[in-house]
């Protein structure tokens, strides 16, 4: 039987219960950049500075939110730690494990203008991250994500990745009727009223969450900018790329049998009966 699901309005402003939140910045910003992070104590420091190194130069005002979920190792105390140092980073702990559910523990609770993410391996060259936040800023589009699959992208990654990763794609492109080329990228934005209605509507809290994101955008009429990216594989990564496809495949087929509703919205420009993908 398809999962239904009643219209419910869009909150003046969305919240979300987490364990624990460290924030130090005092203004108001128009991007935060999350990280999402499990278990990366080695890591966690040298990106976040590196990601602080590139963005002083940012013709935007930001802050970058580490979002923790369920780390057991020093994950939490470095990004704690971080905060302390740099008034422009905030850390945010979820007890339950899921990259899904760090990410909408951040954006919902984000009072920035556009809410994005980035990998903590900083796979995707930052170069990409004007041209993914500058068009939802302007307006002139509601989500905006990296893709190594569309042309002037540069990708460094082993064959199995390159051939599971657009096999997984040409499903997508085939069973939803896909318009967007590449689900998986780790490089995605959000304007924060489009997070604000989309978010509450999204189920799954691991892999599947970025592309169950971008259906429920592409089946309410959303505006979804792609932008070419350079993108080099880290040898190191934990993700077990077989194992994410089976998940997000089964997740696929869930989707396929669910009603989609349409939530009312001024980023929405139509209304229409709850969608079914």
């Amino acid at each position: 039987m398809a999962q239904t699901f009643a219209r419910v309005e869009a909150p003046e402003r969305a919240s979300f219960s987490i364990d624990a939140a460290l924030d130090t910045t005092a203004r108001q910003p128009v991007l935060d950049l999350v990280v999402p992070v499990h278990n990366e104590e080695a890591v966690l420091a040298s990106s976040i500075e590196r990601l602080l190194g590139y963005l002083g130069a940012f013709p935007f005002s930001f802050r970058v939110s580490i979002a923790d979920n369920a780390s057991t190792d020093r994950t939490w105390e470095i990004a704690c730690r971080l905060t302390r140092r740099h008034p422009s980073v905030r850390a945010v702990h979820r007890p339950q494990k899921g990259r899904g559910g760090a990410l909408r523990s951040a954006w919902m609770t984000s009072d920035a203008e556009v809410v994005a993410y980035t990998d903590v391996d900083l796979s995707t060259d930052l170069d990409a991250l004007l041209p993914l936040v500058a068009p939802l800023v302007s307006g002139h589009s509601d989500v905006a994500i990296g893709s190594r699959l569309v042309p002037g992208a540069r990708v460094v990654r082993g064959p199995k990745r390159e051939l599971v990763s657009r096999a997984y794609n040409l499903i997508l492109r085939i069973v939803a009727r896909a318009r967007f080329r590449d689900a998986q990228c780790g490089f995605k934005a959000l304007r924060r009223d489009t997070a604000g209605l989309l978010l509450p509507l999204v189920e799954n809290d691991n892999w599947f969450f970025d592309t169950e994101l971008l259906l429920l955008a592409q089946r309410n009429g959303l505006r979804i900018h792609e932008v070419p990216v350079d993108w080099v594989d880290d040898p190191d990564s934990k993700v077990n790329v077989v194992a994410t496809a089976l998940e997000d495949l089964r997740g696929l087929a869930r989707l396929t049998r669910r009603s989609v509703p349409f939530r009312a919205g001024a980023r929405f420009r139509s209304r229409r009966p709850p969608a079914r993908l």
